[in-house]
Parts: structure tokens; C-alpha cells; sequence
């Protein structure tokens, strides 16, 4: 139930929805999540509607436009539910009742790619799930190198563009200009994991496993490195953003 609000609110604000690896993480990211949607009220509310909507059934409960209509008001929210149209609540009184206009916004990285993203993290998760632990740390790992050639064409501090098409160039060129910040740690921590992961003596993912070494990953094991590649994904998008808007 958790993960079903927690996607809903970070659609609305065009974030990824990256898995909680439990319980309590999952309520904490989605407090966060909910946070980020409501800098848009319109698509905060839409996005709740539409989760509870989708949970509506013979077994589940969940608050309907009039409940949430009754909350609006009770708080004093300019904003009426009347599906499928947002209305403002002072148009009421006018015959047209005209439905709000979101303003269009430029698309972030995150929006660009959270539908490639999560179809992949989804995979992922399902590959655990079914035992088939090498294939999902695999499939993580596309992802966070997938990411990380958003950089390419970034304008950085010293004014120079990263060049690299490739993980490891690209990092370079980040740690480059970021020696000592946290950026650069965490750079140095991606490098570490995707040269383990990479080589056939370590995580033996991506080029083989040597068959003269006991390489074996098992469902601790893979569930970290599909968390870690997964934190170091919404740090990167996060990095992207801020160059990006430094730039701009």
C-alpha cells in the first residue's frame, strides 16, 4: 500500500519510483514523495484521487472525490474534484466552471527516463523475486550506467562539457571538477562497485565469471548491490539537475 501512494506521488512529480527495501523505508520515502507532489497542488490532488481510485473494490476502502472535496474545504484549498476536471473552488459559481490549466514545465531527466528506468528497476525486482539474482544485479547495473550518459553535453563548473560516452569516462570528468565534495565520494564509492561487479573474480556480471574462482552471489548479497546501484541512481538524477540549473 505503501509503494501504491509512494508511485502515485512521485509520477506526479516526475520523479522515478525506485522500490523501499522495507517498511519503514518505504514510509519515509513516501512522506518524501508526497512532499515533492505537493509543490504542485492540482497534481498532488489528481494523483491521490487517482491512487484511491485504482484501490477501490469489494475488499478495500478507499476516499472518494466527496471525502477528499470535504477535506479541501475543511482546510480551505481553492480546489474542487468533479472527475475527471480539477475545478477551482471560486468558479463554482460561475455557469462554465472551467477546469484547471497546469502550466506546462520543461521535462527533467528524471521525466525523460522514468518510464526506460522503471521498467528495468521492475524487472529487477522481479528477477529477485523469481531467484535469478545475476540477471537483476545485471539489470541495475545497465541502469545506473545508463544514467550516467545523461551527463554527456553537461556544462561543468570550469566551463568545459563532459565528453565521455562511457561510465568510467564520464566519472572522470565529474570527479574532475569535484575533488573533496560529496559528489566526488560518491563517484569514487559507483566506481569501486561497478569495477567489482564488472570484473569475472568479483560480481562476474558483466564480463563473465572466471571458472577457475568460486564467484557466487547470493540473495543478500544481490538485494545490496540492487539497493546501493539504486540510491546511487536518484543521487545522480538529483546531480544532474542541480549542474543543469547552475548552467541555465
Amino acid at each position: 500500500m505503501l509503494e501504491h501512494f509512494k508511485g502515485a506521488f512521485y509520477k506526479a512529480a516526475g520523479h522515478p519510483h525506485y522500490r523501499s527495501s522495507s517498511e519503514s523505508w518505504a514510509e519515509t520515502d513516501m512522506s518524501s514523495a508526497k512532499a515533492a507532489a505537493a509543490e504542485n497542488a492540482p497534481l498532488f490532488l489528481e494523483a491521490f484521487y487517482e491512487a484511491c481510485l485504482e484501490l477501490t473494490g469489494d475488499e478495500l476502502f478507499a476516499p472518494d472525490a466527496s471525502m477528499i472535496n470535504e477535506i479541501c474545504e475543511k482546510h480551505r484549498l481553492g480546489y474542487v474534484l468533479k472527475p475527471p476536471d480539477l475545478l477551482l473552488r471560486d468558479s463554482l459559481s460561475v455557469t462554465s466552471n472551467t477546469p484547471v490549466v497546469v502550466e506546462d514545465r520543461s521535462l527533467t531527466l528524471a521525466e525523460k527516463a522514468v518510464e526506460v528506468l522503471q521498467q528495468s528497476l521492475e524487472r529487477s525486482e522481479q528477477l529477485l523475486g523469481e531467484g535469478h539474482l545475476r540477471e537483476a544485479v545485471q539489470e541495475t547495473l545497465w541502469v545506473l550506467e545508463s544514467v550516467t550518459t545523461a551527463f554527456r553535453g553537461v556544462e561543468l563548473p570550469d566551463g568545459v562539457a563532459v565528453q565521455g560516452k562511457y561510465f568510467n569516462q564520464i566519472v572522470r570528468e565529474l570527479r574532475r571538477v569535484s575533488r573533496g565534495s560529496t559528489l566526488d565520494r560518491a563517484l569514487e564509492w559507483m566506481t569501486s562497485l561497478h569495477g567489482f561487479l564488472s570484473s569475472p573474480t568479483g560480481g562476474g556480471v558483466r564480463h563473465g565469471v572466471d571458472m577457475n574462482a568460486t564467484v557466487t552471489i547470493g540473495l543478500a548479497e544481490a538485494r545490496l548491490f540492487c539497493n546501493l546501484i539504486r540510491s546511487y541512481m536518484g543521487y545522480l538524477l538529483a546531480e544532474h539537475e542541480r549542474l543543469n540549473s547552475q548552467t541555465v
